[in-house]
């Protein structure tokens, strides 16, 4: 049974969590992050985007197999966060990077190490429902183009994004790019936002909070009948080197991410970049995000739940998604200082089904927003790394 947006998940979803005191309030941490500044670009060859969209990634390299891997070093990481830039005339180039006050110690995250001979079984798709399914389907205008739901956007190869600047989205790489080539569309790469065709008068924002409140009114469902994508064209997608050095299950899903410009301004408010926070720092261990889920055709689909294992690298939970939702920006929402505020965390990637040793476990996964991730995709919306060193 599919859920419905519910009067008291709104409240619990905006109103402020209080507290006896400010201390006790979950707390972005700001700190300082390095710098990952584009060195050298070069001309590529033109891809010959022949490609399917693939709105789903699997890895046979689990939890376990990420703790053990072997860390990468700086030249390693250098080539990891290498990129690429596809232009949206066809033309590809490649941008060398370099990596300025790195401090190993607080961002770990570890290279792809193959799992032990022996260890890894076959992955296969398994459906991303665990148990009942706790998605909520997101209707009326009066939420969908409200924020945070209004930062979500669909892409036109078919999976979902999230707004992160004035034009500029965040999504996964495989959305774009398989890790061998870029999809078909990944040239006129489109980006979809909700909006109205005419105005919707049969339910309004101030019938609804008298409704919550006990006030007069019926209170009339909200539809999205009236609700149509708006699109705009990317002008550049920028994709790390750590996705396209191999395929998706060469590289454990560490750098499934990527950033597209739009070629003009959304004029949307966009949700801020954070540092991912260690599980046990977020409120109720909790992680959010809403996608375009393939199941709900034309529907927003917003979901909720408890963060489990991690590693320095992705945050492994179980979220109920379907493919389309790839590419939404996983968020939690802290104090400041000063108010609370949402940050996206990390890029839902897919589904992990895993056997080893006869014993089978499945996750969906998430790429956390790392210090270096956090630098490397700020210096590509502000396009400089003063602006960018403290997330």
């Amino acid at each position: 049974m599919r859920s419905r947006f519910t009067p008291l998940l709104f409240l619990l979803l905006v109103a402020p969590v209080f507290s006896s005191s400010s201390s006790s309030r979950p707390q972005w941490v700001l700190q300082r992050v390095p710098v990952v500044l584009a060195q050298q670009t070069e001309a590529r060859s033109v891809p010959h985007f022949l490609s399917p969209a693939r709105l789903d990634v699997d890895s046979p390299c689990d939890p376990e197999c990420h703790k053990k891997a072997p860390r990468p070093s700086y030249w390693d990481l250098r080539r990891l966060l290498a990129y690429e830039t596809l232009h949206s005339d066809g033309q590809l180039t490649e941008t060398a990077i370099g990596i300025y006050g790195y401090d190993p110690s607080p961002d770990t995250s570890p290279a792809y190490s193959a799992p032990p001979p022996g260890k890894a079984g076959r992955v296969r798709r398994k459906r991303q429902i665990f148990g009942h399914d706790g998605r909520f389907s997101i209707a009326g205008q009066d939420f969908l183009l409200k924020y945070p739901f209004s930062v979500a956007v669909k892409l036109s190869t078919g999976c979902s994004g999230t707004l992160v600047g004035d034009r500029h989205v965040l999504t996964a790489a495989h959305c774009v790019h398989d890790g061998k080539n870029y999809v078909k569309g990944a040239q006129r790469l489109r980006v979809g936002f909700l909006k109205t065709k005419q105005r919707d008068t049969r339910a309004s924002s101030t019938n609804y909070t008298n409704h919550v409140e006990g006030g007069p009114g019926p209170y009339d469902p909200p539809t999205d009948d009236k609700m149509k994508f708006q699109w705009i064209r990317a002008r550049r997608t920028h994709v790390p080197k750590g996705w396209i050095k191999g395929n998706a299950n060469d590289i454990g899903m560490d750098y499934d991410y990527a950033l597209l410009e739009l070629k003009k301004s959304h004029k949307r408010r966009h949700m801020r970049l954070g540092v991912s926070p260690p599980a046990q720092r977020l409120p109720g261990r909790r992680v959010h995000f809403s996608g375009f889920d393939n199941d709900r055709p034309g529907k927003l689909v917003y979901r909720f739940c408890r963060a489990g294992e991690e590693t320095s690298d992705l945050l492994y939970q179980h979220c109920d998604a379907q493919p389309g939702a790839s590419g939404s920006g996983i968020y939690a929402r802290m104090w400041d200082g000063r108010r609370w505020e949402r940050k996206v965390i990390g890029v839902f990637s897919g589904h992990q089904w895993v056997e080893r040793q006869g014993a089978s476990r499945e996750f969906n996964v998430a790429v956390r927003i790392t210090p270096l991730k956090y630098a490397q995709i700020c210096y590509w919306i502000k396009g400089n790394f003063v602006n960018c060193r403290e997330g």
